[in-house]
């Protein structure tokens, strides 16, 4: 007969603890890498590849331009952010990679949902593309996004069980 109490799965697991003990900082730098990331592919293929738009359309194309680097600026930064709590993570040997990629995708989607409604909407201060009908732009936009939000509650949720029973290890 096997042991499966919490004090078992940690000694066979020596990062378990360290891993749970450093849930939250997994959600949290994959949250940030991911708003970074999709920052990023949406400053390099929407405003630089295809010329769709710009972070602020509603000045001249100079004022664009600039409001473009510092998107791309800010974007970094979250990047680097993440990448940074990340290597602290692995440094530890706590880090828990389905629950990284979680946040990943938490971070990436709730970004791309704030663009698409916010920005693109409520503020209008950009379209994803100026054509005459946006909608199954904004209908892909936002459905994406609120794909990689459900993909990365589920994974966060699953990956919690880890943080639950550390708390449970003598």
């Amino acid at each position: 007969m096997t042991d499966s109490s919490p004090t078992s799965a940690s000694a066979a697991r020596p990062g378990w603890r360290a891993r749970a003990e450093r849930s939250a900082q997994n959600v949290w730098s994959g949250v940030l890498f991911g708003v970074g990331l999709v920052a990023f592919v949406d400053e390099a293929v929407f405003h630089q590849l295809l010329h769709w738009h710009h972070f602020y359309d509603l000045g001249t194309l100079a004022l664009g331009l600039i409001s473009d680097g510092f998107f791309h600026a800010l974007s970094w930064f979250a990047t680097i952010a993440g990448l940074f709590l990340v290597a602290d993570l692995h440094r530890r040997g706590a880090l828990h990679g389905a629950r990284w990629a979680g946040g990943v995708l938490l971070g990436a989607g709730a970004f791309q949902l704030y663009d698409g409604t916010v920005q693109h909407k409520w503020w209008g201060i950009h379209q994803i593309r100026y054509v005459e009908d946006l909608l199954a732009y904004d209908l892909v936009w936002n459905i994406t996004a609120v794909a990689m939000i459900a993909a990365g509650v589920v994974l966060v949720v699953r990956t919690r069980r880890a943080r639950t029973l550390a708390r449970d290890v003598p």
